[in-house]
């Protein structure tokens, strides 16, 4: 029997645009009109690589959170 959709992690990179002491302004791209908001109690976030002199960072968070910002 598999685990209920809201216990599923998703794993993915991302550029961070802006953080607060609660939330990041995360894009799979860069692009700053097609970020969203994420609320760090719900997420995981490190730092990954520079690439072209862009910070990358891992980020794994719920699949139900990962669907309802639109980055799957």
């Amino acid at each position: 029997m598999s685990a209920p959709r809201y216990h599923r992690l998703y794993d993915m990179v991302v550029f961070v645009h802006h953080e607060t002491d609660l939330a990041v302004l995360v894009s799979e791209d860069g692009d700053r009109k097609r970020a969203v908001w994420l609320p760090k109690s719900q997420i995981e976030i490190a730092k990954k690589a520079i690439v072209n002199g862009v910070l990358y960072h891992d980020l794994t968070l719920p699949e139900y959170l990962a669907i309802e910002k639109g980055l799957v």
